[in-house]
């Protein structure tokens, strides 16, 4: 069967390499590469988890009046800065310990620090556990790429990609829709989605296939790594690619920062009426996702440029209609495409343009660029909207990042 003798570095070297591209999709049998996109849509959930306290940013801000606004607004980019720390450590960690038992811990510590503000009303322990939760966002950013160039190639490989961004945006539709539903009746209630962290591990730990960490420098030399960092090289394709990426989240990471406190007029404070927004923007990832390889074969290389526009033409229509649900909606979907488009684009381009030991840390180079552009996203854009408008609004923030989104597409 696929994967045996993975665990030791003796015997023959051909026997190795052939168990390995077996592993890498070729010899899958169906039930194993549902079994791996089941782990794969479990991966992308604990992503989505970023975004829990989406919903209900308005009502956290007003319980906790003595909190400023952008630390408030910290909760969800917040996470990026452990994530930057810990995206770049799991790429080099990936070549030594199996990215199951790395995704298997990251998910418990996920939903570990997900649940625990419940127990207790303190803004600064809510704080620090979106931080804790920063850990597991670093793991998931770096090895979900990995899982998928590990086992699937071509045009499976890009498929794979779309499964990953439309779970994704599952996983974001459930967990704003939970939510901003249990929100709606204390915002406390709203932590308990982050049982999916929970759910997530029980489901990796039963489907991900175990993966010898040195497999894929073998697979392409022939030989054994001596400490399995012989062929992690990232080149500029990557750091191009990642400038990219954080230039893109800088400014699409404003969506689920600032609509729950956009909303004005009948919409204002409803946490469901938030959600259910964040939950349009997040189904749009998953219809792009499962249609991307047509996408992409149609705009080909503008592709990433497309999905800066479509944000561009997103957040000015949220910026107009503040209080109309319907172009609010409108607007979500533009910002969606956005992002259902540039996010696995980015990432088939990353892990292409590298060896397959390499893979990881690439992922790892392209989460912690995304995770760079999330944390400084509310200090840049609130102090554009100042130096512009002369004053800090959610629709001054809009249209500063649909500003930048274009200047950045046209650049």
């Amino acid at each position: 069967p696929a994967g045996c003798g993975e665990g030791r570095h003796t015997g023959n070297p051909a026997k190795s390499i052939l168990n390995s591209r077996k592993e890498r999709g070729r010899g899958l049998n169906r039930i194993e590469k549902v079994k791996i996109y089941c782990s794969i849509a479990s991966i992308s959930f604990i992503q989505g988890l970023q975004f829990s306290v989406s919903p209900v940013l308005g009502q956290i801000s007003r319980h906790y009046p003595a909190v400023d606004i952008s630390l408030v607004q910290m909760l969800i980019t917040g996470p990026a800065l452990t994530a930057m720390v810990f995206s770049l450590i799991s790429g080099g960690l990936a070549v030594k310990i199996s990215m199951k038992k790395l995704l298997v811990s990251g998910s418990f510590l996920a939903g570990a620090a997900g649940i625990t503000p419940f127990l207790c009303d303190s803004f600064p322990l809510l704080f620090a556990c979106r931080m804790i939760y920063g850990i597991s966002l670093g793991l998931v950013l770096a090895l979900n790429t990995a899982v998928v160039a590990r086992f699937f190639e071509g045009d499976e490989r890009v498929s794979a990609m779309g499964i990953q961004a439309a779970s994704i945006g599952g996983g974001m539709v459930v967990v704003s829709a939970v939510g901003g539903a249990l929100g709606s009746l204390d915002f406390r209630l709203s932590y308990l989605v982050n049982i999916i962290g929970f759910i997530s591990m029980i489901v990796l730990a039963a489907f991900l296939p175990e993966t010898n960490p040195g497999e894929a420098y073998r697979e392409k030399t022939g030989r054994i790594p001596g400490d399995g960092t012989k062929s992690i090289r990232i080149n500029r394709s990557v750091f191009m690619i990642c400038l990219l990426g954080m230039l893109e989240f800088l400014f699409l990471i404003s969506f689920t920062t600032n609509i729950a406190m956009h909303m004005s007029g009948g919409l204002a404070g409803n946490s469901s009426a938030s959600g259910s927004i964040t939950g349009i923007f997040s189904g749009t990832q998953i219809i792009v996702g499962l249609v991307l390889g047509r996408i992409t074969r149609l705009i080909k290389k503008a592709a990433l440029p497309a999905a800066m526009v479509s944000f561009t033409v997103g957040s000015l229509i949220l910026a107009a209609f503040p209080s109309d649900y319907l172009m609010l909606a409108v607007g979500a979907v533009f910002c969606g495409i956005s992002q259902g488009i540039f996010v696995p684009t980015a990432m088939v381009e990353v892990s292409g343009a590298v060896l397959p030991a390499a893979t990881a840390m690439a992922a790892a180079c392209y989460g912690c660029a995304q995770c760079i552009g999330q944390f400084i996203s509310p200090v840049v854009l609130n102090a554009v909207s100042f130096a512009v408008f002369k004053s800090v609004t959610t629709t001054h923030v809009y249209v500063a990042a649909a500003g930048g989104m274009f200047l950045a597409a046209v650049l």
